[in-house]
């Protein structure tokens, strides 16, 4: 819980979250691979691979030399649902001066409001050549604006529900004009200033606003844990602590930390795109295996798609399907659907019932009601590269998208022992 909490409090952006699992698995002795070199890893060997600074690939080496590779692939996503800072981003009103944003993903947008918001990505600078730009991660590590509410006397039908438009109400306040701060480059004097550089220096950036408030277990027995982000950094903790402890002495372990998820994943650093193929068959060719050999590994391998999963709502149970009912507390969910929204596949659910089982582990199984519909994952998307049975799972969540999102302690750790038992078996 330790780690799982570090990333949370340390995760500003898909950069920040990339950096500190890259950090943890340096700890246990992985050695970083480079995609411009050929990819030859050792038997035994632990390694990990960041084409892209917010994505990751992690995997160990079976011990033994064989020519069938039999691969264990678990993948989450590093991304959020957030507020992105457009190109030109100084506006300023009356003299306040608010940040032009564009929304991430699919927030719920009134969770946003009145909260202490952080700035996190990175900073692209001038350098010595042209094609080799000079790249800053950066995180102002404290809340340097806020989203405000209007005040009900101004908003009587706010408790009926009001619409927030996204361009005019979800503008985060960040300075009142003033000498210090010009209307025209307040933003830039802001990032030129934090990071000691002089403006003209700054060529662009990715930037995003994100909730810094940090978790906080809840409940008269602390059962609960509430926090911005556990969609889908929960997933991503235990990816990366499962990958660790993993003690499989054949065959492949791998996790895929991927970005871009919230907005459809069709990016070169998204499950979308075919990075995940390219990597496995170099690392299987750099170990001596033949074009038939990769495709022969290939048919003896399996992969789990990590996502946060819905838990029936206390206040709302009729949004829950009438005989699939995922509750906080009761363990991972393997997650279904008929319209291939998820991965499962009959036989990957017995699989990892048998699993669950073998190692006591607590499970459940959730589905959609027939009227709505649900979110996607990138199960699905995966499979059409990795052609191989996969099933999705995740901990059940409630308030998912929202600023600060609810999960039970005890399904985080059954998470772990869940992505555990699969590179150990």
């Amino acid at each position: 819980m330790e780690q799982f909490l570090n990333l949370l409090k340390n995760s500003g952006s898909p950069y920040q979250v990339v950096e500190c699992c890259k950090s943890r698995l340096f700890e246990a002795g992985f050695e970083e691979l480079k995609m411009e070199h050929l990819l030859m890893p050792g038997l035994g060997g632990k390694y990990l691979i960041s084409p892209y600074p917010t994505m990751l690939i992690a995997f160990t080496m079976g011990e033994k030399r064989n020519f069938i590779q039999k691969i264990r692939l678990a993948a989450a996503h590093t991304d959020q649902p957030c507020f992105r800072v457009k190109p030109n981003p100084q506006m300023e009103s009356k003299g306040y001066l608010k940040v032009n944003v564009e929304t991430y993903g699919s927030p719920i947008l009134s969770s946003w409001m009145d909260r202490p918001l952080a700035l996190a990505g990175k900073v692209v600078l001038k350098s010595e050549r042209v094609f080799s730009p000079r790249v800053e991660l950066f995180d102002s590590k404290r809340p340097v604006a806020v989203i405000p509410n209007l005040a009900i006397h101004m908003n009587r039908d706010v408790n009926k529900g009001v619409e927030l438009n996204k361009q005019k109400d979800m503008l985060p306040l960040v300075a009142m004009l003033s000498e210090k701060w010009n209307q025209n480059d307040f933003f830039l004097s802001y990032l030129a200033k934090e990071l000691k550089v002089e403006k003209e220096e700054i060529l662009d950036f990715d930037l995003y606003f994100y909730n810094s408030e940090e978790p906080e277990f809840t409940g008269f027995e602390q059962e609960f844990l509430s926090a911005p982000r556990l969609d889908n950094l929960a997933s991503v903790a235990a990816l990366v602590d499962g990958l660790i402890h993993g003690t499989r002495t054949e065959g492949i372990n791998m996790i895929a930390l991927y970005d871009n998820e919230e907005i459809g994943s069709r990016s070169k650093q998204g499950a979308g795109s075919n990075l995940l193929s390219s990597i496995l068959r170099s690392v299987m060719k750099g170990n001596g295996m033949l074009e038939g050999q990769c495709l022969e590994s290939l048919a003896h391998s399996m992969y789990l798609s990590v996502d946060g999963a819905h838990a029936l709502h206390p206040n709302a149970p009729e949004k829950c399907d009438p005989t699939s009912q995922p509750i906080l507390g009761k363990g991972v969910v393997l997650k279904v659907s008929g319209t291939q929204k998820y991965a499962t596949d009959s036989e990957m659910i017995g699989s990892m019932k048998q699993l669950m089982e073998k190692w006591k582990i607590p499970y459940q199984t959730g589905i959609d009601r027939s009227d709505s519909v649900g979110g996607s994952t990138i199960g699905p998307i995966l499979s059409a590269g990795f052609p191989v049975p996969g099933c999705d799972l995740g901990v059940p969540m409630l308030a998912m998208h929202s600023a600060r999102e609810l999960m039970a302690v005890s399904d985080y750790d059954k998470l772990k022992q869940c992505i555990k038992a699969f590179f150990c078996e």
